[in-house]
């Protein structure tokens, strides 16, 4: 085997951090940005002048999903997604004990050059179809609720003119038309896929995931490694917890991190909004940090971040939704 580039790749929200080894052995460190752009020129740098790379990136599952789709479509690239259990193993075995972005890069090029190399495969084709449709439905449904803004603002606005207001209406039936096609193809897709149409009927068996939103949050699990745990689902969602202190004077109170996949969090939404009301398990829970001082907001937010939790197991064990797992209601 002709010698290649090596490259151990440290994956933030907005900046790669790489670690790169030469055919001769010499390391280079590099930066680029974490977009569809910044990729395009990491395969560059590591395929230049024709030479075979591999590189090695840790399956976080927030923000290296597109990289690892890009180094395995790229030529002459062969990418490995390793556990980051084992990245961190790996490191505690070499008494690394620095933890910075430059570091963790060169840790992950020293696991790639030592340990199996596991060459990654992307999600089934039908996987990513789904997730395209979900992403878009999403977008049509943004666009549909501005237009009906815009017309419950013609009552308002006189230079809204009935042939403004009549425009906006034939949007909106457009719209719609738009998102029942979609949503008919994306459910066509999971259906033939046994994987996907078996975690679909996991989720609507919540009372609050109907059809859509079940759509929407099935695109993008479905993505994600087997071996994430429920944690890190919420992790990935931007729905842990983020506490604020400095000193002894400053404590902010604990918010979300959002540093996550928006997309997901999003489809959570309104499903635990619905579940409030419908399902009397969540809706006991609600209550109970309610009672507790918790903020309505506060509160949502949470049953998002408990539902998560619940849908992990059921998709994992294959069953269907069960309150009385979620939340005892003589508790």
């Amino acid at each position: 085997m002709p010698r290649i580039a090596l490259a151990g790749i440290d994956v933030g929200s907005r900046e790669l951090v790489i670690s790169m080894e030469s055919p001769a052995g010499r390391i280079t460190p590099l930066r680029f940005p974490n977009t569809p752009a910044g990729h395009k020129h990491l395969c560059a740098r590591l395929t230049r002048g024709g030479r075979p790379a591999r590189a090695c990136m840790e399956a976080t599952g927030v923000y290296g999903f597109e990289l690892a789709l890009a180094l395995h479509q790229a030529k002459g690239v062969q990418v490995m997604v390793a556990n980051p259990a084992a990245v961190r193993d790996f490191s505690r075995a070499f008494l690394k004990r620095s933890k910075t972005d430059a570091v963790d890069a060169a840790t992950i090029l020293e696991f790639l050059r030592r340990m199996p190399f596991l060459p990654w495969h992307p999600p089934d084709p039908e996987v990513l179809d789904l997730q395209a449709l979900a992403r878009r439905i999403a977008a049509i449904k943004i666009t549909h609720t501005q237009e009906t803004n815009r017309l419950h603002a013609s009552d308002h606005y006189a230079d809204l003119t009935p042939a403004i207001a009549e425009d906006i209406e034939t949007h909106l039936d457009h719209l719609k038309l738009s998102i029942r096609h979609l949503t008919q193809e994306a459910v066509r897709v999971i259906r033939s896929h046994s994987g996907l149409s078996q975690k679909f009927d996991r989720l609507v068996s919540v009372r609050g995931i109907a059809e859509i939103s079940a759509v929407r949050i099935l695109a993008e699990l479905a993505t994600l490694p087997e071996e994430m745990t429920s944690r890190q689902w919420v992790a990935h969602a931007g729905l842990d917890p983020r506490q604020f202190e400095s000193g002894t004077s400053i404590r902010k109170p604990g918010r979300i991190s959002k540093k996550g996949n928006r997309h997901l969090r999003a489809a959570l939404y309104m499903p635990a909004l619905v579940a409030i009301q419908k399902e009397p398990h969540i809706q006991a829970f609600y209550e109970k940090l309610l009672h507790r001082g918790k903020k309505p907001m506060q509160a949502i937010v949470a049953v998002m971040r408990k539902l998560l939790h619940a849908i992990h197991g059921m998709l994992h064990t294959n069953t269907n939704f069960n309150g009385e797992k979620f939340y005892a209601l003589n508790t």
